[in-house]
């Protein structure tokens, strides 16, 4: 069992000098007490025995806080780099006096993670160099991004700055690693310094190595930015931190695709195509501010008839998850679609995918592994879609179900259903919901 968590500790935080006073960045304070502290109060409450601290700028004020860690009943250590090597580097500096298996978190990054899990998922992967935590966040833009094959393996890293043009999927490096001591040995001769994102993985990628992610929906932020900080703070204030983590269930939104986030296209194939509808980003904003994780639940029939590869589809949802985050600041927390239709004839079908399945809406197949990864309490969750589908689905889930005009279903038609559960668009849906935050 993996018992020993790496932190860099190493930072100046000198674009937040001005809020800060010129405190070592692991010691700015959230709430009343440094984001270190935290990250060490989480080890802790999770069953790790020992903690590394990689320091350099003014590392004494950082042993002076934490001593020798009886105080949390954690065992420390200290390594000063008195010259910086990146946040690679300095772990290979001292990677000898690691254990075989270990995990490592930026000291910069608030968290609520629960680490035992997803030491348990790396432990799992037994041929992995790394499993990495990823999630999305409402700036992929200028963050580091992972590329992940259904099975949860990374395919390829895209760091910040990206091409112009460009819309990858919002699934970001968040600074949580499992690593294998094994796999880095070969790099220990390395003496310039070098990064994770950037030099590390991509080599490990590049000599056909395994990395996994790590898909979480708990909370972890960086404050690198006196902007980010008070983000930080204000949301450890307000409960959101600890509300996040995996341990505790959370309410959902479950959300159509065509004609609810995106406006509504039959068969939508081509990534030319996808516009969100007027106030989607600021309804999911509102989702996540009334306390509940927004979930895309959509059937891609275009996959099973031929009209849209998986790679496409990719595309198609990074672009959405794009302009989500340019138009509106916030993401979906997490997406998931069925491939399949049971009707054949279409030129150039694929014929595994036709089936019948139990995830095509209006089979309840997604919300129930959405349940299950997500820990959703699927008591006090909602869906919301266009369709007389998305209703039934809703029925069969035995959860309220809310429907939009404007997407695939008639006027005529919604005027059959009760006006309390027919709204003209996602913001006013969703302005009816209680809130749980």
């Amino acid at each position: 069992m993996i018992r020993q968590l790496v932190i860099l500790a190493g930072g100046k935080g000198t674009r937040l000098k001005a809020a800060t006073g010129g405190l070592p960045k692991p010691l700015v304070p959230i709430g009343d007490i440094p984001i270190l502290e935290h990250q060490v109060r989480q080890a802790s409450r999770t069953n790790f025995t020992e903690v590394v601290f990689l320091t350099s700028y003014r590392s004494q004020l950082i042993a002076d806080h934490f001593r020798d860690g009886s105080q949390f009943g954690v065992n420390f250590k200290y390594h000063v780099d008195e010259t910086p090597l990146g946040t690679a580097g300095a772990l290979l500096a001292v990677l000898d006096q690691l254990d075989d298996d270990f995990l490592l978190l930026y000291g910069d990054a608030m968290h609520d993670v629960d680490l035992r899990s997803f030491a348990n998922f790396h432990e799992q992967q037994p041929g992995a160099a790394a499993s990495l935590f990823v999630h999305p966040n409402d700036h992929p833009h200028d963050s580091d991004l992972v590329e992940l094959d259904p099975q949860g393996r990374i395919l390829a890293f895209h760091g910040y700055p990206h091409p112009p043009d460009t819309c990858y999927r919002n699934i970001v490096n968040a600074g949580l690693y499992a690593l294998r001591k094994s796999f880095f040995e070969s790099f220990c001769s390395e003496t310039v310094p070098c990064d994770f994102a950037k030099d590390l993985f991509p080599k490990l990628l590049a000599t056909n190595h395994i990395l996994f992610g790590y898909s979480s929906r708990e909370y972890i932020k960086d404050m690198g930015t006196v902007e980010r900080l008070e983000k930080v703070n204000a949301d450890f204030r307000s409960g959101k931190v600890a509300r996040m983590n995996r341990n505790r269930a959370m309410p959902a939104v479950f959300l159509d695709r065509d004609g609810t986030v995106l406006a509504y296209r039959s068969f939508l194939s081509k990534t030319e195509e996808v516009h969100l509808r007027d106030g989607s980003a600021q309804a999911i904003c509102t989702i996540h501010e009334a306390g509940y994780l927004a979930v895309l639940v959509t059937n891609q029939a275009v996959i099973a008839r031929g009209e849209c590869t998986y790679a496409e589809l990719e595309r198609i949802h990074g672009k959405m998850e794009h302009m989500l985050a340019t138009e509106g600041n916030t993401y979906l927390d997490a997406i998931y679609y069925c491939p399949h239709h049971p009707d054949s004839g279409y030129p150039g079908e694929i014929p595994d995918l036709k089936v019948w399945c139990n995830c095509r809406k209006p089979a309840t197949g997604m919300i129930s592994h959405a349940t299950t990864d997500l820990n959703i309490d699927l008591r006090a969750s909602f869906l919301i879609g266009d369709s007389i589908r998305d209703w039934n689905t809703a029925e069969n889930a035995q959860i309220p179900g809310l429907l939009l005009r404007g997407g695939e279903a008639s006027d005529s038609l919604l005027d059959t259903f009760p006006v309390k559960s027919v709204f003209q668009n996602l913001l006013t849906a969703v302005r009816s919901l209680p809130v749980y935050a």
